[in-house]
């Protein structure tokens, strides 16, 4: 380059730089334009043309970044330098960050606005040179239509390298109010519709949002009115660059309003649905928001406009959305998430409240439904399992629970479950924790026949109808799901079942391999329920002991409602197995037609045998239970004597059943039944239903009014410690007075003379109050089903001993196939390994044996 050009190049850039730092600080002036223009094109002919863009942006920089970006960023230094405590005063205000946020959006606006003017006028310039020349130089080509992009980039980049921390911050703050505001306003108008129209969404509030989006100062709605605002802010944000962080904070505030109202919606409340009220508000406050700001931004492209760009495969034709029309790809978009989110914030909620809502069941069914389908649509059954299995474990299955809570919870979590997932995968994960936990109850399988056969139909409350146990429950949701699959099997062709057979999913990832699919088709929850125990001869066993003392506390013969269980425990159990109990249910139908023989007979008797002494007591007042000793559980037995009256009126019977069933004779068993007495006292009289050993010791002050322990025992034929004990029934109704004794362990029972002398705490109205025995004060009248394993293993007891002595010690698994190998002699070992470890448990609370790392072992 010869020395003129140089200089020649130096003056233009002095120039170039004069003339540019004039129009940057020229306060809206832009009369530089034509000055600026022929020196641009002489520093281009030189080929400076990228020093000359370069120079200006970074001018521009320079200049934004001292006038504009300081400026911008001190409107929020005093929340970003507030403590937390301050920020929350901050948040509480009601115009703020509404107002500093526009006025900070508006100043830096204006700013960046004047420099686009700046920048079109260097570009104007470039034009201007490449116009005139001939050959159009390529680099000056560039430098034209790259500077303004170069610029806006230059502006985002400035801004985000200085972004404070606490900016995205208060835009969600701001985002929150203006949509909460918008909800109160558009809740208003939708629940109004709701209630009006019946059809919320058929009610077009679309002039509402639409009308007055111009910003020419047309008439607007509220709602509108508000839209536009926050519009206005979110396209100066993304005119400085903020696209990202903008749409962050909007989305952020539009997922928490959704995620309030579904919890406003749900709360705690689970008998009314909530998903469908939660996905129409989504499509009247929430989607309608996006639609006119949309809209408003202009990102609201026709869906089937070619220029949207690639579709999204899952809403490849979406359907009209109310007051909408035919949504943008966007706004499917945004549904489409929107919808998600609501399906998983809900679902998470009831997960949370899965066990109230399962002890709620099934007042609770439409929560479970809301549930099932939050699951269908998100597939997150594995969180279902992980959380309610940890309730379980924390609030269920624990030793302040009582055995029988857990069954009726189990049994609703299957019911519930059932509706959830009709296969059973997910309820076996979640039923195993609780299966193992009741087998470890010793009461666990007198719970279970005990809700079996209560008439509470498998409910905590027992609020199921009278007489409508839970196994005939069972036995209608059986009957139900035969008659289905016989209609499905039945009306099915070979069309029909090559469909079926092209629909086929294969089980959740969850499954257990080892059990097929065929296995889950049914859920059988008396399956279930037997599968706690380990086999259904214990249930079986437990169900006859608790027939057995029901059957002996009747006196009315009325076991219509036992014959029904009977035979719905028949259809499951099978007839041989229950063989025994229905003898015991032929015992009391046989009683009852036997006593009316009796009866009649020894009437007949007593008026056509002249001469003979009329009986003290009636033969009407007696009747007696007449059983098959062989068929029935082992009878707890006790000796009594009744007084000689009574006495005398069952020696009658006797005697008469002897003549009429020759030659079987009948064994009283006097301790058990019930008495009817009625006690007078001065022309007052109190009426009791109670044991033959408490008659037995009433009665006898009939004799005399004041006995002692020890003589009054000695009459009844009791132990002492067993009259102590019994007495206390009279002392506590205030019957009888107790006193010292002459020695100290002989006390003095003595008979009240009126009804004055009754204690107080016994209330009797005038229609004589009858008195129940509760179920502390009775005792068992057959034996426990453990007690029977116990006598029935009694005999192995040595066996058991033996081998441990010759082997030391030996694992539960060993010592039962070892029995099961050498006792096949009479009695042959049939027991069950739960049996089994029952009774080593008894021997080693017996300290007869001991147990270490799962071996069993002689005490030492």
């Amino acid at each position: 380059m010869e020395r003129d050009d140089a200089d020649g190049s130096l003056d233009s850039w002095a120039q170039f730089c004069s003339l540019s730092n004039e129009l940057l600080g020229g306060d809206g002036d832009l009369s530089v334009g034509p000055r600026l223009a022929p020196v641009v094109a002489d520093l281009c002919s030189r080929g400076l043309a990228t020093l000359v863009r370069d120079y200006f942006l970074h001018s521009l920089e320079e200049t934004f970044r001292n006038n504009a970006v300081k400026k911008f960023w001190q409107h929020f230094h005093p929340y970003c330098s507030a403590s937390a405590v301050d920020r929350i005063k901050f948040c509480v205000k009601e115009h703020w960050p509404d107002d500093i946020l526009s006025r900070a959006l508006e100043d830096i606006c204006l700013e960046k606005s004047y420099q686009e003017k700046c920048v079109l006028v260097l570009v104007h310039a470039l034009q201007l040179y490449e116009d005139r020349t001939a050959k159009r130089k390529l680099k000056a080509v560039d430098c034209s239509s790259s500077l303004m992009p170069r610029y806006q980039l230059m502006v985002s980049s400035v801004l985000l390298t200085t972004l404070p921390l606490s900016f995205p911050e208060i835009l969600n703050v701001y985002f929150k109010k203006k949509l909460e505001e918008l909800n109160v306003i558009m809740a208003g108008s939708y629940e109004s519709d709701q209630h009006g129209n019946h059809e919320p969404f058929e009610s077009s509030n679309a002039s509402d949002w639409h009308c007055g989006m111009d910003i020419d100062g047309q008439e607007v709605s509220e709602s509108s009115c508000l839209v536009k605002n926050i519009g206005k802010i979110v396209r100066d944000l993304r005119c400085l660059g903020f696209t990202s962080v903008t749409e962050d904070a909007y989305s952020s505030a539009i997922i928490w309003l959704l995620k309030s109202k579904v919890y406003e919606l749900a709360g705690d409340d689970y008998r009314v649905p909530v998903l469908g009220c939660v996905k129409k508000w989504i499509q009247a406050v929430p989607l309608q928001f996006l639609h006119a700001l949309l809209t408003y931004l202009g990102d609201s492209v026709d869906y089937d406009s070619g220029s949207s760009g690639l579709k999204s495969p899952l809403a490849s034709r979406p359907s009209s959305f109310p007051g909408i029309g035919v949504p943008s790809e966007a706004l499917v978009r945004w549904h489409m998430r929107l919808e998600y989110f609501a399906y998983e914030t809900l679902q998470d909620l009831r997960i949370g409240k899965l066990f109230e809502i399962i002890v709620d069941y099934p007042e609770s069914s439409p929560a479970i439904e809301d549930l099932k389908l939050c699951l269908e649509y998100t597939g997150q059954h594995s969180k279902l399992v992980d959380s309610f299995i940890s309730s379980l474990r924390y609030r269920l299955l624990t030793a302040g629970a009582s055995t029988n809570d857990i069954l009726h919870q189990y049994v609703s979590t299957i019911k519930a479950l059932r509706t959830i997932d009709p296969t059973g995968v997910f309820l076996e994960a979640v039923g195993e924790p609780i299966r193992d936990y009741l087998r470890g109850r010793k009461d666990t399988i007198k719970c279970i026949v005990t809700m079996l056969t209560d008439g509470s139909g498998g409910n905590a409350s027992g609020t199921g109808n009278a007489g409508d146990n839970l196994l005939e429950e069972l036995n209608r949701d059986a009957e139900n799901q035969e008659n289905a699959d016989y209609d499905n099997h039945a009306n099915i062709d070979e069309k029909q079942a090559w469909l079926n057979s092209e629909s086929w999913e294969p089980d959740p990832v969850e499954a257990d391999p080892l059990k097929g699919s065929r296995n889950r088709r049914k859920v059988d929850i008396l399956g279930l329920m037997v599968s706690i125990i380990g086999s259904k001869d214990q249930l079986v066993n437990e169900y006859r002991v608790m027939l057995a003392e029901k059957l002996l506390s009747k006196s009315d013969f009325e076991i219509d409602s036992d014959i029904r269980t009977l035979e719905l425990l028949k259809i499951h159990f099978g007839e041989s197995s229950m063989q025994k109990c229905e003898i015991m249910l032929n015992d009391l139908i046989d009683s009852k037609r036997t006593n009316s023989n009796i009866k009649t007979s020894l009437l007949k008797t007593s008026q056509t045998v002249p001469g003979q002494e009329e009986a003290e007591i009636s033969h009407d007042v007696l009747d007696a239970t007449i059983i098959s000793s062989n068929f029935w559980p082992p009878i707890q037995t006790e000796d009594l004597v009744v007084p000689a009256s009574v006495d005398q009126l069952l020696s009658d019977y006797a005697k008469r059943f002897h003549q009429i069933k020759t030659p079987r004779k009948l064994l009283w068993k006097k301790n058990l039944g019930t008495v009817k007495l009625e006690l007078e006292f001065e022309g007052r009289s109190m009426q009791f239903t109670v044991a033959p050993v408490h008659a037995a010791i009433i009665m006898r002050f009939q004799e005399k009014s004041s006995w002692t322990s020890k003589t009054l025992a000695t009459e009844i034929g009791i132990p002492m410690d067993s009259l102590n004990r019994r007495i206390s029934f009279w002392t506590s109704k205030g019957i009888l007075t107790e006193s010292a004794g002459p020695d100290a362990d002989d006390h003095t029972f003595t008979v009240v003379d009126s009804m004055s002398g009754v204690n107080k705490n016994s209330i009797v109205n005038e229609r004589l109050a009858e008195y129940q025995m509760t179920e502390e004060e009775g005792e068992s009248s057959v034996a426990s089903v453990e007690e029977q394993l116990k006598k029935e293993m009694t005999v192995y007891e040595k066996f058991i001993i033996g081998m441990l002595t010759n082997f030391g010690s030996m694992s539960l698994d060993r010592i039962h196939n070892t029995l099961k190998m050498f006792c096949i002699a009479e009695p042959s070992y049939d027991k069950s390994l739960q049996q089994l470890q029952s009774f080593l448990s008894g021997l080693v609370a017996d300290e007869k044996l001991e147990t270490r790392d799962g071996l069993y072992l002689l005490k030492r």
